[in-house]
């Protein structure tokens, strides 16, 4: 049975019969988001898997017993236990799907052939269109949590045909960062500010060319604000990325005054 896919306002609920699909216990839900099981670090609002973040509601579930070493390393074994958790968001009435880290993105093909609803598991599918809206001669600076983990395969999986076009900065290895990468429970949440804006204001001096930027990681957006203020730029991360879902999936008619 297709699930109801549309607005419902006062006219609907009160002159034609509405159908839910049988097994789906929970309604209204725009995006389904997946993260990983086992991380320690505070998650401030801004961050993908924080409720705050968002002025919709959004349903979140865990991928079991998903690791950072396993996710951004690619592990081919992932994929079962990721289809399951995938499954189960779509059985809940999610009408996308997307993720909570970057380095989902390895999946993330995979994941699409295999499911019946739009999929963008990582903040870099956003790269081919974003590259339409720039000149030829610029590029994207892409702060990432990691540079070693984004591979070929990785880029190739996220749809991204010109992978010379991005310039990246890694934050694995900076003071108050390394804290998210390290899960040690805390962090000074300026401390990380300073050092994710201070590393897109290295790469745009060093880079001119940059015409956009792109926070690779989930724990990155809460900074958005001031990678753009410091830098003058657009700049695009899981939340661009989740409310473009949201967006094309939850249209509402128009009304007003003419």
């Amino acid at each position: 049975m297709q699930r109801e896919y549309g607005y419902i306002g006062p006219e609907e609920q009160e002159s034609q019969p509405i159908v839910m699909r049988k097994g789906q216990n929970v309604a209204g839900y725009s995006v389904g988001i997946l993260y990983l099981d086992n991380v320690w670090y505070p998650l401030v609002p801004g961050n993908v898997v924080n409720a705050c973040t968002y002025d919709f509601p959004v349903r979140m579930k865990a991928v079991p017993g998903l690791d950072t070493p396993k996710l951004h390393s690619g592990d081919p074994a992932i994929f079962g236990t990721l289809l399951e958790a995938a499954k189960a968001l779509e059985q809940e009435g999610v009408r996308a799907i997307s993720a909570a880290c970057g380095f989902f993105g390895h999946f993330h093909t995979q994941l699409a052939e295999a499911m019946d609803l739009p999929v963008a598991l990582s903040s870099l599918v956003q790269v081919p269109w974003i590259l339409t809206t720039l000149k030829r001669t610029q590029k994207i600076g892409v702060l990432t949590a990691n540079a070693s983990a984004i591979s070929p395969g990785l880029l190739k999986s996220c749809c991204i045909q010109d992978p010379g076009r991005l310039v990246i900065r890694d934050l694995r290895h900076e003071p108050h960062f390394s804290a998210i990468m390290e899960d040690r429970g805390s962090f000074d949440n300026a401390g990380v500010r300073r050092e994710v804006v201070n590393a897109a204001a290295e790469l745009q001096r060093e880079y001119p060319e940059i015409g956009a930027f792109l926070l690779e990681c989930s724990d990155t957006p809460p900074y958005a604000y001031a990678v753009q203020r410091q830098t003058g730029l657009p700049v695009f991360d899981f939340i661009t990325m989740i409310r473009w879902l949201h967006n094309a999936t939850t249209q509402r008619p128009y009304s007003g005054w003419i």
